[in-house]
């Protein structure tokens, strides 16, 4: 059965032979060298697959030197694993360039193994090697092939002039060989759990990036999710003026945190830099440093103050992106790898640069949407009464607050005092949004006044409000309600058409709420209006309001009146400014998709 099995290598003896034909020391090198290969093809782990090769491997052919390097890119070589040298040897080929003349690079460059037998032939086939050689030694280079290029190498380093059998270079060929698809398959799996998790991710910083209005604080909660998934800490950096303004920042060490910060702002990134965060705002384009070494960090420092800070956050790696939108970049997020040694590569780049479109489009929309939101306010508020007037007997508040949403709404009120110590209260609404709706809002404020002035009963103003808009047709609902309050008779007098009752606080505790409306908004059919009368005496206080403080879609409106009941007591001996305006904070419905207008009115006396 034996005979018909393929020889891995053609022209090379089959493994029983090399068993058979081994020496006796051989042989038992051979079947060490044949447990490494069961280990790599279980491993699960980069880390594992390392100890495998430096300790196992090494130890089963008795090379006191092992290294396992890995490509970083088509020009650089680094060593991830690493025994029998000296610290200061380490550290000089803990990364170096491919075309270096060692044995690892030159069987990654050639694709074959690569051998030295002592010192003479180490010196002329690696002369950059003479400050590390000590004494008589040998050498092998094992290439790390994948299907389409070579990844890595194995290198092993033998005291005196050790000659390998052609069976151990044909059985470390095997454990390179299987090594290169314990890495692969490896990095496969690691690979898809990195997709996995970075779409996971986008998702996440998705839904954050749109939850919020508030873009400091969206900013602050993605630069935490990137942490530590994606980077060792994150800043996130917004254009202001000459300076980089540093909005947001996370670290795996929160005690860290001000260690940046104070980095950030005893050592500003220069605006006319060539490089850094300054060159990514003015390109657009992202900066990947994929090693950051010590030379790096002192040719940018100022002092040696700078270069302790930078030391002690233990920086290796970073990649920069533009936060850009509308054609303009105002700002940047950095991603660093410290204390974990990882190192950002080529398709990092896409990612950050996903996230940071993202990030760009939320920041853009948040202040658009406060712009636009703070012009339909400023616009609202132009046409409501700057105050309310001060009258002897009465103490009066008014409060009106926006939805969300950026157009202007229709809800308006007023106090007019009408003499011999009366006034008229009116609160009312025009129904839709936008220019339009501020423009009705503002004639029936007009006109209410207007016809007050000629008689402020209730019942003349609705009439002639009705004729009117008989006459002139609008497309606006509009709904009011419309109070009369006189000290002299201790009653207050209101018509309502279509609008929400008004609540009145008791100077007992107790509260009542004023009659419904009898009929249409104004302008719809053409009927008599009722008029209520209800008393009002010292202590007592009113409440008028528009639909959006108690109206919920998923509600009768019923249970937003048992609401106002419920919170007016508290309003009782406080100033009626803060009262009302925490009643209407206590009442208004969380998502705000509705504006609100209310008038408070107490008789002190």
């Amino acid at each position: 059965m034996s005979g018909d099995r393929p020889d891995p290598r053609p022209g090379q003896p089959r493994l029983l032979d090399a068993f058979d034909d081994a020496a006796p020391g051989t042989s038992s090198t051979l079947a060490r060298l044949a447990r490494v290969t069961s280990e790599l093809a279980t491993a699960d782990s980069v880390e594992a697959v390392k100890q495998i090769i430096v300790t196992h491997a090494a130890d089963a052919v008795g090379a006191p030197i092992a290294t396992l390097s890995l490509r970083d890119d088509e020009d650089t070589l680094r060593i991830i694993g690493l025994r029998g040298l000296e610290e200061h040897q380490a550290d000089r080929w803990r990364r170096y360039p491919v075309g270096t003349a060692t044995p690892s690079s030159r069987a990654v460059v050639t694709g074959q193994t690569v051998t030295a037998v002592g010192r003479t032939e180490m010196l002329e086939q690696f002369p950059e090697l003479r400050s590390t050689l000590e004494g008589d030694q040998s050498v092998v280079g094992l290439p790390l092939r994948s299907a389409d290029h070579t990844m890595g190498a194995i290198g092993l380093s033998f005291p005196g002039a050790r000659r390998l059998t052609p069976a151990e270079l044909e059985f470390l060929e095997i454990v390179a060989d299987t090594c290169a698809q314990a890495l692969e398959r490896i990095n496969a799996l690691e690979e898809a759990a990195n997709q996995t998790a970075k779409l996971a991710f986008l998702a996440d910083a998705a839904g954050e990036l749109a939850s919020s209005l508030d873009y400091e604080t969206t900013l602050a909660r993605v630069a935490r999710l990137a942490v530590p998934r994606f980077a060792d800490w994150c800043a996130i950096d917004l254009v202001n003026g000459t300076r980089l303004h540093r909005v947001a920042v996370a670290h795996v060490d929160p005690a860290k945190v001000e260690l940046a910060r104070t980095l950030q702002d005893a050592y500003p990134p220069d605006p006319d830099s060539p490089v850094g965060p300054w060159e990514v705002v003015r390109s657009g384009n992202p900066l990947l440093i994929a090693e950051i070494t010590p030379q790096m960090l002192e040719e940018v420092a100022t002092d040696e103050e700078q270069v302790r800070i930078a030391r002690e956050l233990q920086l290796c790696s970073a990649l920069t992106v533009p936060l850009a939108a509308r054609g303009k970049v105002f700002g940047v997020i950095t991603w660093v790898y410290a204390e974990s040694g990882r190192h950002f590569g080529s398709d990092d780049v896409a990612f950050a640069e996903d996230l940071a479109r993202r990030a760009a489009v939320a920041i853009d929309n948040a202040e658009l949407h406060s712009q636009t939101l703070a012009a339909a306010v400023e616009l609202q508020r132009a046409v409501l009464p700057e105050a309310l007037p001060a009258l002897p007997g009465w103490e009066l508040a008014s409060h009106y607050s926006p939805s969300g949403r950026t157009e202007v709404g229709g809800d308006f009120y007023d106090a007019i005092p009408l003499g011999g110590g009366r006034i008229a209260v009116f609160v009312g609404d025009v129904m839709g949004r936008g220019v339009h709706a501020a423009a009705a809002m503002a004639q029936m404020r007009a006109a209410v006044r207007a016809y007050a002035a000629v008689d402020p009963s209730p019942e003349a103003v609705l009439r002639n409000l009705d004729i009117m808009l008989a006459r002139y047709p609008s497309e606006q609902l509009v709904t009011l309600l419309y109070l009369v309050l006189n000290p002299r008779h201790d009653e207050l007098m209101v018509a309502n058409a279509g609008h929400p009752p008004a609540v009145v606080l008791r100077s007992d505790l107790s509260t009542e709420q004023l009659p419904w409306a009898d009929g249409a908004p104004l302008g719809v059919g053409r009927r008599r209006r009722g008029l209520s009368r209800l008393s009002f005496r010292a202590g007592d206080t009113l409440v008028a309001f528009t639909d959006g403080l108690i109206e919920r879609r998923d509600e009768d409106i019923e249970q937003g009146l048992k609401r106002v009941h419920e919170a007016m007591p508290a309003m009782a001996g406080s100033n009626l400014d803060p009262a009302l305006d925490h009643l209407v904070a206590q009442l208004r419905r969380e998502l705000h998709d509705d504006d609100v207008a209310a008038v408070a009115v107490r008789r002190t006396g």
